[in-house]
């Protein structure tokens, strides 16, 4: 199955986790290999929509929130590197939509 492409990636897991440095589980360093940094977010928005539309999603287990999804692919950057990443995706239980929830780099493809 696909992601819907009207998935919510919310500004907040692009601007203030994932291109923020932390000293765990940091993921800046990781995306700014491919480009991705703070003044280049809405670049990171649109990559992993086109992630979404290239490669299938898995089903990854369920909670009191939904179903989670994982999508494995690769990660186009802006720079002309490419990331290999998972991604998981949350199928809310309220309403059914689809939400982008993290990434991770991803050593098997």
């Amino acid at each position: 199955m696909k992601i819907p492409e009207e998935a919510v990636i919310p500004d907040e897991k692009i601007t203030r986790y994932l291109l923020v440095w932390k000293t765990r589980n940091d993921k800046s360093k990781f995306l700014a290999q491919a480009g991705f940094t703070q003044n280049k977010a809405e670049d990171l928005k649109l990559a992993l929509q086109i992630l979404i539309k290239n490669y299938e999603a898995v089903e990854d287990g369920e909670n009191e929130y939904g179903i989670f999804y994982q999508v494995r692919g690769i990660l186009m950057g802006i720079n002309g590197v490419n990331l290999n990443i998972i991604t998981i995706w949350l199928k809310r239980k309220v309403d059914h939509q689809f939400q982008f929830v993290t990434l991770k780099p991803f050593r098997g493809i």
